[in-house]
This record gives structure tokens, C-alpha cells and sequence, in this order.
């Protein structure tokens, strides 16, 4: 199996159309992100990925915290110029590795955060840097600023911005050249598409990586009702999984399967197809080789004009499905 390889971004990366959002490899703390986490099959899921031509992981140090990279580090081995590294920094860990929930953009954070991932990485660079979130009470410029500098220093390769408006990314753009954003994207979930930030992104040539692409979960059409998620499951918190939506959400998901069904493919690789189409690079997170191989074959398939027109009926840009996050999260979003 091939798969397509683009240019992310106008500074040099070339990564597969699409790649593995590693998160739900490693529990987080008391809370399980997707159900219980399977150290072995996740690391068989990294080397199979690598095997199908998926060689762009995606982590942060937030996930676990910090286990993520370390699992990473672990499933790479001595392979580590076959991959391309992305990991994220800005929610604040502290000396005793927990996650003190404030936001730090400050240049000294940014440099002791890049040392901790490079030794949890087991690695000497990273391909491609996020600032996580935005820290409100410090410019943006510092914070890209002492990002150039690590460019500089050939700790990391590209500049990565995750979840931020199109004036964050024009003012992160001129201090030092911008590789990629991060945000949410996926049928359920066209903010950034409202509010311009694709726009912007198209303008400046900078390259757009979604994650959650199945909606976190629903667009596989494998949730029923709100007791197929586990009981500490993050999702139940989320207004989406929640009844004043949950039901309408439903019936979305079951008219994309029907399209999928009269196409011969599954609903989630009806929605990866869809934001491919697009020029984006969706990061479907997975830790089990089964769902990796589905995910996969959706790089190869494409969708005739009449098929995205019918997908974008299915859910109109500005649809309703229930915000992303919790009141707090949201709140963190720039």
C-alpha cells in the first residue's frame, strides 16, 4: 500500500496525506481517554503503521503525562530516522511530572518543555514542535521566539501552533515561519473553516493538521448510545455526547453510513476521505492495528465531487452537533 506523501506547510516537511494521533496509547492520569490502554498492541500499531507507509506520530507531553513520548521512544527504537516526530508543549508539568492545568508559553518554559520531550523521546530533535494551547498572558512572539531559537539550535525542524485564531497565527508567522496549525476537524466540527483560520492558513501557506477526524469517535458510527462509553470516559463531559445532542448527532452519523454503505467503505473512511479532499492531513488517533488498517485505506480513496457535496448536505458548515469541550476547555481555546 502507498501512501500519497504532501508538502504540510511551504518550509521543507513532507509528510504521508495522513497520519497516527498516538493519545490514546497511554491511560492520562485517573482518567481513560478512549478505554484501557494496551502498551504492547500500541507499540505493534506504531510499527505496522510505519510498515504501511504511516509514518507521522503525533503525542504531547500532556498525554499520560509525559508516558506517551516515553511509549513512543520505546516503540521506535533505533528506527528514529524513519519517522517524523510531532509533540506539543504549553500545558504547564511541573518538577514532579504533574499537570498544574495553567497554560505556559514563557520562553524559559518553552526550553526546559523541549529538553524534558527530547529525553523522553530519546531523541536529539523533533520534526515538528506545537505550542499546545495559547498562553493568554504571554505574547505570542516570545513564545515563537524562543521556538526560532530551538529551530536554530537544531533541537526541533518545524513550528507547529495548535487551536488558535488567524490573528495568532499572522503575528506567530512573522517573528519565525509557521509549518502547521492543529485544531479539531472533522464533519462535526468546522470552527476553524467559521472563523476563517482556514482562510488564513491557505494565504500564508502554512499546512493544516486535524485531529479528532471521527468527531472523537461518533463519526465511526460505533457508538449507539451514551452507555457504549466507559463510565470515566472524557467524552461524557462533552456537550456532543450529551442528550440535548446525542440524538440528533445520531441520525447525522446514520445518514453519512448510508452513503458509506452504497460507496462500499466504512463512515470513518467516508470522513477522512472527505477532509483529505481537502488538502489536510487528519491524524485519526488509534491504538489498535485493526482500526490503524481501516483508517489507512481511506488515504487511497477518493471521492467523486458529487460524493463531497452529498457529505457536506449530510452536516452544512455551521451545523449544531454540541461544542468540543467542557465549559474550562473551551475557555483555553484561543
Amino acid at each position: 500500500m502507498e501512501i500519497k506523501k504532501i508538502a504540510l506547510g511551504k518550509q521543507g516537511l513532507i509528510v504521508p496525506n495522513i497520519g497516527l494521533g498516538c493519545m490514546g496509547m497511554t491511560g492520562f492520569e485517573d482518567a481513560h481517554m478512549y478505554g484501557q490502554a494496551d502498551e504492547a498492541e500500541a507499540i505493534s500499531t506504531i510499527h505496522q503503521s510505519l510498515e504501511m507507509g504511516g509514518n507521522f506520530l503525533d503525542t504531547a507531553d500532556l498525554y499520560g503525562p509525559l508516558k506517551n513520548e516515553q511509549l513512543i521512544a520505546k516503540a521506535i527504537g533505533s528506527n528514529r530516522d524513519k519517522y517524523i516526530i510531532a509533540t506539543k508543549f504549553g500545558w504547564e508539568i511541573d518538577d514532579q511530572n504533574k499537570v498544574t492545568w495553567a497554560i505556559n508559553g514563557k520562553k524559559e518554559y518553552v526550553k526546559k518543555a523541549v529538553e524534558r520531550s527530547l529525553k523522553n523521546l530519546k531523541t536529539d530533535y523533533i520534526d515538528l514542535y506545537y505550542m499546545h494551547r495559547l498562553d493568554k498572558n504571554t505574547p505570542i512572539e516570545e513564545t515563537v521566539g524562543a521556538m526560532s531559537e530551538l529551530v536554530k539550535e537544531g533541537k526541533i525542524g518545524y513550528i507547529g501552533l495548535s487551536e488558535v485564531s488567524s490573528e495568532t497565527v499572522q503575528r506567530a508567522h512573522a517573528v519565525h515561519p509557521v509549518t502547521a496549525v492543529q485544531s479539531e476537524y472533522s464533519l462535526f466540527e468546522r470552527t476553524v473553516e467559521e472563523r476563517g483560520v482556514l482562510q488564513t492558513l491557505k494565504e500564508l501557506e502554512i499546512g493544516f493538521v486535524a485531529y479528532s477526524p471521527l468527531g472523537r469517535g461518533f463519526l465511526s458510527g460505533d457508538i449507539k448510545s451514551i452507555s457504549d462509553l466507559p463510565e470515566n470516559d472524557f467524552r461524557r463531559a462533552i456537550p456532543r455526547f450529551q442528550e440535548a445532542h446525542f440524538n440528533k448527532n445520531i441520525e447525522l452519523v446514520e445518514a453519512i453510513k448510508a452513503l458509506a454503505i452504497e460507496k462500499n467503505v466504512s463512515a470513518s473512511q467516508l470522513a477522512i476521505a472527505w477532509i483529505i479532499s481537502k488538502g489536510i492531513i487528519p491524524i485519526p488517533g488509534t491504538k489498535r492495528r485493526k482500526y490503524l488498517a481501516e483508517n489507512m485505506a481511506a488515504a487511497n480513496l477518493v471521492l467523486a465531487e458529487q460524493d463531497l457535496a452529498k457529505l457536506e448536505s449530510i452536516i452544512p458548515l455551521g451545523t449544531d452537533t454540541g461544542k468540543a469541550y467542557d465549559e474550562f476547555s473551551m475557555g483555553l481555546l484561543d
